[in-house]
């Protein structure tokens, strides 16, 4: 199966193995939202994958 070059360029893997990135569905739109919330928008998260999905996103 290919990997998904689009979705590996959005993603970072840390010194201890974590897939961090941010959330999907984040980048506009947020004229009417809070500070608070758009601030939070800007956090990155954990990716939990397993090992066939891993694969599939992430060519090493």
């Amino acid at each position: 199966m290919k990997t998904n070059k689009s979705f590996q360029k959005r993603l970072k893997v840390t010194k201890n193995g974590k897939i961090i990135g941010r959330r999907p569905g984040q980048n506009h739109f947020n004229a009417k939202e809070s500070g608070r919330s758009q601030m939070g928008k800007n956090r990155t998260v954990s990716f939990n994958f397993d090992n066939k999905t891993r694969s599939r996103f992430l060519a090493n």
